[in-house]
């Protein structure tokens, strides 16, 4: 059902599986969508795949790594956006991250650095008054570190601290700042990882939590995932250090 038909919505690293998703179904609720990713081809080519309203959805370049750009590349948007995602993301095994600070650095940038960067801007332009939501994407990796995948954990975290304290920043303009702690999906960039398939979500269904955010700083998809987020906060160190 059409709900809105004057709202924008800017997805930033919209190239991912769950940013797709995004796409559709905030379509379906009627905004239009400024759709922003470094691989505008995919996304032009997803666009034609499922017939969506070219008229509804504007393609844009943005590289969440090239801070230098991110003035430009809002102060051109067409439309100020009432809701921001911030999706982009990267992921390279912890193994490769601790011997080889290149794909440590990527994951640093997208994950974190960058989002803190066009966020920043966009934040701060109180010129903005359609302005009325941001929700980042972040991960239950963030929440405690693990042997497994602490670097890539540590961009998470950092990630969800600084939402955490825009929140604050934001909350006397009545701006909702959220944060959605996700486990396991099934997206590209966890092809190829050994994973409890009991626990992978399927990108649409973590999509409908991004769409129908509500107020709650800390949003965690499927009844699963939110045991596991509070056993994860609550856990001795002694029993954390164990885990795989």
């Amino acid at each position: 059902m059409i709900q809105n038909t004057s709202k924008t919505v800017l997805i930033l690293g919209a190239n991912s599986d769950v940013a797709k998703q995004c796409i559709i179904q905030y379509l379906e609720k009627g905004f239009s969508v400024m759709a922003a990713s470094r691989n505008t081809k995919s996304l032009e080519d997803f666009m034609v795949s499922n017939n969506l309203d070219q008229n509804k959805v504007r393609v844009l370049y943005f590289d969440a790594a090239d801070f230098d750009s991110h003035q430009q590349f809002y102060n051109e948007l067409a439309v100020k956006p009432h809701i921001v995602v911030y999706s982009a993301g990267f992921l390279v095994d912890n193994q490769k991250a601790l011997s080889d600070f290149k794909g440590a650095k990527q994951m640093m940038e997208v994950n974190y650095m960058g989002g803190v960067s066009i966020l920043n801007i966009i934040a701060m332009d109180e010129s903005n008054k359609n302005l009325e939501r941001i929700i980042g994407l972040s991960s239950l990796s963030g929440v405690r570190g693990r042997k497994s995948n602490f670097v890539y954990g540590s961009t998470k975290a950092a990630f969800t601290q600084y939402l955490a304290g825009l929140r604050q920043e934001l909350a006397s303009r009545k701006i909702e700042v959220n944060a959605l702690v996700i486990g396991y999906i099934r997206t590209k960039i966890n092809e190829g990882l050994e994973l409890n398939e009991s626990l992978i979500m399927e990108p649409d269904y973590v999509a409908k939590y991004i769409v129908n955010a509500g107020n709650s700083f800390t949003i965690v998809p499927n009844f699963k995932w939110k045991i596991i987020y509070h056993i994860l906060r609550l856990l001795p160190e002694s029993l954390a250090a164990k885990l795989p």
